[in-house]
């Protein structure tokens, strides 16, 4: 009985383990998800470095042209829009608090979560997507759309 339980228990390691390493993913996976979602990976993965390395050097000005305003942000459990750079970087402390750093932090590009409503950093707490730039849309910005603490 005791042999039985054991050869059932390496089974189901050898399943989920087959099942883990089809699960992950790598920088050319993420590479082509975003082309197909989006048509082009190189803007989203230049963004990506750009925003971890300006946020790991606490640069608040960069960050904050990164960002699709007016933007809306929570401060002291209140929803507070955003009118601007200026205004972003006076409450960044509030805004891109240890909880969204430590996010970006531990996120690797190929780990990136993308969908049609654009790259998701950590478990939600930073997305960021092409952002039109005129109206027929015919040039994008990648740019911060939501920071969730």
């Amino acid at each position: 009985m005791r042999e039985a339980f054991v050869v059932l228990v390496s089974a189901i390691s050898i399943v989920l383990g087959a099942a883990g390493a089809v699960g992950a993913q790598s920088a050319s996976d993420v590479n082509g998800n975003l082309d197909t979602l989006f048509g082009d990976h190189a803007p989203y993965a230049a963004f990506f470095d750009k925003l971890k390395k300006a946020v790991g050097a606490g640069d608040k000005e960069t960050v904050a042209s990164m960002v699709d305003y007016p933007f809306q942000a929570r401060i002291n459990d209140k929803a507070v829009k955003i009118r601007d750079r200026k205004h972003f970087v006076a409450d960044y402390d509030q805004i891109v608090t240890g909880k969204v750093k430590a996010a970006l932090a531990r996120q690797t590009y190929a780990t990136l979560f993308a969908n049609w409503q654009g790259v998701m950093i950590g478990d939600g707490e930073v997305w960021f997507n092409g952002v039109c730039g005129d109206d027929a849309c015919k040039q994008q910005t990648v740019r911060i759309t939501a920071i969730n603490d």
